[in-house]
């Protein structure tokens, strides 16, 4: 999954299980029970929980001492990409819309106990039955579901999702599972993009209320994927016009659009065909959510920070800058939790075709001065790191990709001694940066700094946080250097390598999340070998792969590993981390009133 500012989770039988560490919302940084001692919970990212419960079925869900009323404000810098549920692909717009807007076969709850996230079921009555080899699973799907204008959810719909979730064309920054896992989805080129049509798409079939996904290889990790927005029911009627649909998708939750501005305001209000006994996941105590979402990072601190009039009712996904942290940290209106992200700098393959260039790049590059002037907290947002996979993720190998690198330094002179071997100094480096956002601008003048120092030539090409993600997905763009971040899925290579790693084509399918443009059939096979293996020999291969990619290829460095510092009002309550994707827990909140 991808940062929501340009940059889930276990399988089945808890195999790849993910051992509890998430935040706490007293504002203490403290280990959780599934840590090693002396690591704190951003540093064992890939460790996000353990739990399902496949009997947690009805609503409603009460919280004790929580009262309805009141409006919760929520301010970011980052802007709010596509809310088709379709593309919906960022932490935000993701968990904005599952959390709030949107309902699936299945969903994640909050365990205060564990301070982790528990897979069940949502519109479906369990977590799915499966063949004996994983390609086939079957879920039935609860009767009386509505949409917000009163229509009932179908089985159908199942199939009209599922099918517009294969279209890479159309949605081109949405996740690709449907097409790396499902039937059809290696030859269906998605509803919108192949005439609006079903033909050639068998990936769902219907009977009555039953649902059954057919994958052409095994898939334990479905029901993980079912929770996406993505897989939500979508009529095929209402949804036929893909541009009015992403300003206003129709919910199944318990709340629906109100006025929305793309990238700039949302406003979420309650949705009164919701049916809150059928729900065993979200509540509906706020009267409704106003999102302002270019707020600059300064002036969302100062604002909480302040705690008087509305921003006693507000909150930010954003992380505090570290400045701050020590006074938010202070307040006790501080949230703070690791989750499986791995920052990068992907070179583009096509174009920085010399390794020991790219090599040079993740020498020069200033990690420390990098994470201090886009404020971020060094050991608590931003860890050092070399491998894709982070700490924690099952099967991950300790390994350097490059000799003699410690994770977060830079030697200007390793570098530029690279780039001598390469015949390549003065090599020139074109990458995006906001100039809408003052953090990331400071962060580009010490990008360029080091990297002329280290003897190549620097080029930042400005963008804006809104055009920024749209600029760095197309593979034409006149830079060769992305910077994005990825987020596990579900903690196992699986959600690392195929949509990474793996090669696109890029005419019809554009560079998905394989940033870098990397194009190696050898490693594309051997991520189609993994995928067959049994899935108890699966761990292990991706971790080998990770090392064989890494050291052999190099087609990207790590710039950091993620944690979040979040901060609300002090009127806020059931602010916590969603330690599969590093948000606010959007079910458990309320307003004192």
């Amino acid at each position: 999954m991808r940062l929501k500012q340009p940059i889930i989770a276990v399988t089945v039988a808890g195999l790849f299980a993910l051992a509890a560490c998430g935040g706490s919302d007293d504002g203490g940084s403290g280990t959780s029970d599934g840590n090693k001692e002396g690591e704190t919970d951003a540093q064992t990212g890939g460790d996000t929980g353990d739990a399902q419960d496949a009997t947690r079925v009805d609503g409603p869900v009460e919280i004790e001492g929580a009262t309805p009323g009141g409006t919760i404000k929520v301010i970011s810098v980052a802007g709010l990409n596509t809310m088709h549920p379709s593309e919906a692909y960022y932490q935000n717009t993701s968990t904005i819309l599952s959390g709030l807007v949107t309902r699936a076969m299945t969903q994640y709850v909050y365990d205060e106990d564990t301070k982790s996230m528990v897979l069940i079921p949502d519109l479906a009555t369990d977590l799915g039955t499966p063949n004996e080899d994983f390609t086939e699973w079957t879920f039935e799907l609860k009767p009386g579901i509505k949409y917000e204008d009163g229509t009932e959810v179908k089985a159908e719909d199942f199939i009209f999702s599922t099918a517009a979730s294969m279209d890479r064309t159309q949605f081109p920054e949405g996740p690709a599972y449907s097409n790396d896992y499902l039937v059809s989805g290696d030859s269906y080129e998605g509803y919108f993009t192949a005439g609006k049509t079903l033909d050639g798409f068998d990936a769902v079939e219907v009977e009555g209320n039953t649902v059954t996904y057919k994958a052409r290889k095994p898939f334990p990790d479905l029901p993980y994927w079912l929770t996406f927005p993505a897989m939500s029911p979508m009529n095929e009627t209402a949804a036929a016009d893909p541009a009015a649909y992403a300003r206003h998708p129709m919910a199944t939750g318990p709340y629906k659009f109100g006025e929305y501005t793309p990238e700039k305001t949302l406003q979420l209000v309650r949705n009164d065909q919701w049916d809150t006994n059928t729900d065993p996941g979200r509540t509906q105590y706020p009267d409704s959510y106003e999102m302002d979402l270019q707020v600059e990072s300064a002036q969302i601190d100062q604002l909480l920070l302040s705690d008087s009039g509305d921003a006693q009712t507000t909150l930010t996904y954003d992380d505090v800058l570290n400045e701050n942290y020590r006074d938010f940290d202070a307040s006790g209106r501080l949230v703070v939790g690791g989750f499986p992200l791995t920052s990068y700098w992907a070179p583009d393959y096509r174009k920085i075709t010399d390794i020991k260039v790219r090599q040079a790049l993740a020498w020069a590059y200033p990690y420390k001065d990098a994470y201090l002037s886009a404020g971020l907290i060094e050991g608590v947002t931003a860890i050092p790191g070399e491998t894709l996979m982070p700490p924690g993720t099952a099967g991950r190998k300790e390994f350097s990709p490059l000799p003699d690198h410690e994770p977060g330094t830079t030697d200007p002179a390793a570098a530029k001694a690279l780039l001598e071997e390469a015949d390549a100094v003065g090599y020139e480096i074109k990458f995006l940066y906001a100039k809408d956002d003052p953090k990331l601008v400071k962060q580009k003048d010490v990008i360029v700094k080091a990297l002329e120092e280290a003897g190549f030539k620097a080029t930042p090409v400005p963008s804006t946080v809104a055009d920024l993600s749209t600029v760095r997905a197309d593979p034409d763009a006149d830079i060769n250097v992305r910077s994005p971040g990825w987020i596990a899925d579900w903690p196992s290579g699986s959600s690392w390598f195929p949509p990474v790693i793996q090669s696109t084509n890029l005419d019809k399918e554009g560079l998905g999340s394989n940033y870098a443009a990397f194009n190696e059939p050898a490693i594309d096979q051997r991520i189609e070998d993994i995928q067959l293996l049994p899935v108890e020999e699966q761990a292990d291969a991706w971790g080998e792969l990770d090392e064989e990619v890494m050291t052999e290829y190099f087609p990207l460095f790590v710039t950091r590993y993620g944690g979040v510092a979040q901060a609300h009002g002090s009127k806020i309550n059931g602010h916590f981390v969603d330690n599969t994707i590093g948000q606010p827990t959007w079910k458990n909140l309320w307003v004192t009133q």
